[in-house]
């Protein structure tokens, strides 16, 4: 077995191609695995993808609706939102919960850690569960038109089953849960 910790890629040459306050766009000249000459793009996200699947003590859930102009489609998700890299992801994943469906929990528990696109970028998301829910108004971002919804989990998990959730870190939230349910591994 090769040493896995042994990067088979050499970097002759980088250039940063395009930058926004969000990502940043690289092209590397490289020699592959295989011994060829030829070029991979890298995407470096700024932020940390969160995921929050809010729980409540009957089992039902929150999903966020909203049109996703890279897909230029309509996508219901878990509550999501980007947290900076300096900022106790926590911190960030209390926000956007508050942000997008008005929900605090006093229960937090990290559920997943996943790399969203690791062939073409660094985006690490974490996804938690939150329980213990108190509600108020949500404060959605100036770029966010959401519609939030509420639904037992059981709909949720069927949704990503029957293809109407795609978005990867809400299948990935959703599916882990189950497992979870499942297994009887939920602890708190």
């Amino acid at each position: 077995m090769k040493n896995q910790n042994l990067n088979p890629w050499q970097t002759l040459s980088s250039e940063k191609i395009y930058e926004n306050p969000w990502i940043c766009l690289e092209e590397h000249q490289v020699i592959n695995p295989g011994g060829g000459r030829g070029i991979y793009g890298e995407v470096h996200f700024k932020n940390i993808a969160l995921g929050i699947i809010p729980l409540d003590h009957e089992n039902n859930t929150w999903l966020v609706g909203q049109y996703r102009f890279p897909l230029k489609k309509y996508s219901w998700e878990i509550p999501e939102g980007g947290g900076s890299l300096d900022i106790n992801p926590l911190i960030s994943a209390q926000r956007e919960l508050l942000e997008e469906t008005g929900i605090k929990a006093n229960s937090w528990q990290e559920i997943q850690r996943i790399h969203l696109s690791n062939s073409v970028s660094d985006e690490l998301g974490i996804i938690y569960l939150a329980r213990e829910l108190n509600f108020g108004e949500s404060r959605p971002e100036e770029s966010e038109a959401l519609t939030v919804r509420k639904l037992p989990f059981e709909t949720a998990y069927q949704m990503v089953l029957n293809g109407e959730i795609t978005d990867s870190l809400s299948v990935a939230a959703l599916f882990k849960l189950k497992i979870l349910i499942l297994t009887d591994k939920l602890g708190g």
